[in-house]
């Protein structure tokens, strides 16, 4: 993850902000009731948005409080680089190629009988409610619609969904995308639009979501609960209240990551992203405006996550409740002119993980974790048995102990490039089809953070990349060596 925040500059963060929520309390009578699990995920989000990931410009004060509390992993990557493979992954607690999820379906009709990361808890007695997105749900089309989208209602005691406005809400709208001359209107889609919308929180999706979290959290506080609670911003379109894009006007003032010429000249070319500036014929002005409304997006999701928060604080159920907060995947910025998600460099493979647990202090880890280890994680943290069929680890052990590295290696995936990433510390491997016959690159993480210098191809690496194409082969294996063949 590029410009990542370091361990001194967030606990200088964490000591000096004004937290309204207050420090765990060890009282026994608390230590007794069942840890509930509250999961909050953002769609489309880079870690890079966040203040508490050490952005000076766009500022969530609601996701700082919870990393404030909790671990907050600087290293944590998805499954799968876009919606459909790693909602199922890590709902389904297997790797995209082992159930074969590798577009937008639900993997119930692959795992059979077993059970998903809310319905072991549900089997356990627990309450658990989906509000809005968890599986894959098309944004903007199904929350237009307010339908289930892939979801498994095996999963659920109850589930809502949250029907919104999106790209046809009142407001100052453009398509910046596929629209150099400006005579193309708003429009909807998977597209760059950016609106400044009318009206307040609760015309839109993520607005009428948090309410509904704040319902069910007062009605179910006195009941062991799994609640998933997921946001659909930042995700395009950019749409949000006006007063949230206040602080990212006028737009002209946005900064874009540094450009250099010949950039893409020593990547294979499925390793060059399917939106860029080039194919979506954004000029400078467009490319900031779509940061703008980009940060926009993300203040108004922090927004909504802190009324979440509130209720439970107001609930009285802060002291035995784990809050973690998380993306589906990353997202590109304009780094390398690449735009939204599906590539495997970090800005999109790579994703915000803070996890909240009570008795723990507020730490960094700086271990590669997986999205996948959040099920057996909170299996295990809340005491019931942890599936020895699950893929992904039990990560407990550094809420207390920030130093340990639990992985070698992060894997992940994107399906519609056949590329396939072991994200290790030092090295980030990545491979186009299974023999690596579309392209490879390399790249050294310890002096080349951001990605610029693929060495796949130096004759002084050439080690280096047949021990990581042996690595990939034996990880494939593995993944696929599992109990649903």
């Amino acid at each position: 993850m590029s410009n990542r925040i370091s361990r001194t500059v967030l606990f200088a963060f964490l000591c000096c902000m004004n937290l309204s929520l207050p420090l765990h309390r060890a009282q026994a009578e608390d230590a007794k009731k069942p840890l509930n699990v509250l999961f909050i995920i953002s769609d489309d989000l880079t870690a890079t948005a966040l203040s508490c990931y050490g952005n000076k410009v766009c500022q969530t004060p609601n996701i700082d409080r919870i990393a404030a509390r909790g671990t907050l992993f600087t290293r944590a990557f998805c499954q799968g680089t876009y919606c459909g493979p790693s909602r199922a992954s890590l709902m389904s607690g297997y790797y995209p190629h082992a159930t074969g999820v590798l577009g937008y379906t639900n993997p119930r009709p692959q795992i059979g009988d077993r059970a998903t990361w809310p319905q072991h808890f549900k089997n356990a007695g627990y309450y658990t409610a989906r509000v809005s997105k968890l599986y894959h749900m098309g944004v903007p089309g199904g929350i237009e619609a307010g339908s289930h989208g892939a979801d498994d209602a095996d999963s659920w005691t109850e589930r809502f969904n949250s029907p919104g406005p999106e790209w046809k809400a009142p407001g100052d709208g453009e398509t910046l995308e596929g629209n150099p001359d400006g005579k193309k209107p708003v429009v909807g889609g998977n597209t760059f639009v950016v609106v400044e919308a009318d009206g307040d929180d609760l015309v839109h999706s993520d607005g009428k979501t948090a309410a509904k979290a704040v319902e069910l959290i007062h009605k179910h506080k006195n009941d062991p609960f799994w609640m998933g609670v997921g946001f659909v911003r930042p995700h395009v379109p950019f749409v949000s209240p006006r007063p949230y894009y206040e602080p990212f006007l006028p737009y002209e003032k946005n900064s874009l990551p540094q450009k250099y010429p010949g950039d893409w000249d020593d990547i294979p070319k499925p390793g060059i992203n399917y939106k860029t500036s080039v194919n979506m014929k954004m000029d400078i002005r467009r490319q900031k405006k779509a940061v703008g409304g980009y940060y926009a997006s993300v203040a108004y999701m922090d927004a909504q996550v802190g009324k979440v928060l509130d209720a439970i604080e107001d609930a009285g159920i802060l002291d035995n409740t784990i809050i973690i907060f998380t993306s589906d995947h990353g997202y590109h910025l304009g780094e390398h002119d690449f735009w939204a998600k599906v590539s495997l460099r970090d800005e999109s493979a790579a994703v915000p993980l803070i996890i909240s647990v009570p008795g723990k202090h507020a730490n960094i880890s700086h271990s590669l974790v997986e999205l996948l280890d959040l099920y057996p994680t909170t299996a295990k943290l809340c005491g019931l048995e942890v599936p020895e069929r699950l893929q992904g680890i039990d990560i407990s052990k550094v809420l207390d102990d920030e130093t340990l590295n639990l992985r070698n290696a992060a894997f992940s995936v994107a399906p519609m490039r056949k590329g396939f990433l072991l994200r290790e510390h030092d090295w980030a491997y990545i491979q186009y089809g299974e023999k690596a016959e579309s392209g490879v690159e390399l790249f050294d993480m310890r002096n080349d953070p951001q990605q610029f210098t693929n060495l796949a191809e130096k004759k002084s690496h050439a080690n280096i990349v047949a021990k990581f194409q042996q690595k990939m082969a034996d990880k494939l294996t593995d993944v696929r060596n599992n109990d649903l063949k």
